[in-house]
């Protein structure tokens, strides 16, 4: 990964915004001296200051003027604010790189003078561990090298795609709530295990493993998941047995229609936001 020597100025340190510096700086894509945050919490900052040597600032039009490259690593429900206050600050020659989840382009660019270098971004929590999966969708103004510094710097985090812009509630139901689904599905496994007389701890040990593994080998051997299945299931077998179960009580139609239901749900949220501006 090629360095960067932007100033990269961070509005908003919580989670994702302390994930971001983490990996970026593991991955010595930019230099602690060129990291800048600001964030309501001021204990927050004191933190990211001893744990990462980062500059902290208190206040939002500080950290942009300081900056090149702005990332708004807030929650939705604050947008409107954060952006009121920093964009007479925000010209052509800062790229923004907005996380909000649900909240459009043009939502966002409707709050500046003149058209800016804005790139949407749709993470979700493995970033946490450097294993994050990160969708990214470029305003107009915004260049392909741009797009690819944005890239950059989310692959610190784990493994980007690029889409259009209409796909991002797609992508939010998908890989931004994805997470939780999993999780759910290692819950019942670890239960199922459990019911069938397994100690907790070596039932979470093994679901834990079994999903990660399953994972892994999708992932390595670039096959599809039907064909991977196939390799497991015996004829007349327990494998089998198992997967008439899941079929019959609709798996893979609850999984779509959580998926849906999800991106359904990213597509009202960002309806509310513009009736709550108008």
């Amino acid at each position: 990964m090629k360095k960067n020597h932007n100033k990269l100025a961070f509005i908003g340190c919580g989670n994702m915004g302390e994930a971001l510096i983490k990996g970026l700086l593991g991955k010595r894509y930019v230099s602690s001296a060129n990291i800048i945050g600001a964030d309501a919490d001021k204990k927050r900052l004191a933190y990211l200051k001893k744990t990462y040597s980062i500059k902290t600032v208190h206040e939002n039009s500080e950290v942009v003027e300081q900056g090149d490259i702005i990332i708004l690593a807030v929650k939705p429900q604050i947008i409107d604010s954060i952006l009121k206050e920093i964009a007479d600050s925000i010209d052509q020659s800062k790229l923004v790189i907005s996380i909000a989840a649900g909240v459009s382009i043009d939502y966002i660019e409707s709050f500046f003078k003149t058209k800016v270098r804005l790139i949407r971004v749709m993470p979700n929590t493995p970033a946490l561990i450097q294993e994050g999966a990160t969708a990214l969708s470029k305003g107009e103004k915004a260049t392909r090298g741009d797009l690819n510094q944005a890239r950059e710097i989310f692959n610190a985090v784990g493994r980007t795609v690029i889409v259009d812009e209409k796909l991002m509630d797609a992508v939010t139901g998908l890989s931004g709530s994805g997470p939780a689904y999993v999780f759910s599905i290692l819950e019942a496994l670890v239960a199922a295990g459990v019911k069938m007389g397994l100690p907790r701890d070596i039932s979470l040990e093994l679901s834990t493993q079994t999903i990660l593994g399953s994972i892994k080998m999708v992932v390595e051997t670039g096959e599809h998941p039907a064909k991977l299945r196939d390799m497991v299931t015996s004829p007349g077998g327990t494998t089998i047995a198992g997967l008439h179960v899941l079929a019959k009580e609709g798996l893979k139609g609850t999984i779509m229609n959580a998926v849906e239901a999800a991106t359904k749900r990213s597509k009202e949220l960002g309806e509310q936001l513009k009736k709550k501006k108008e």
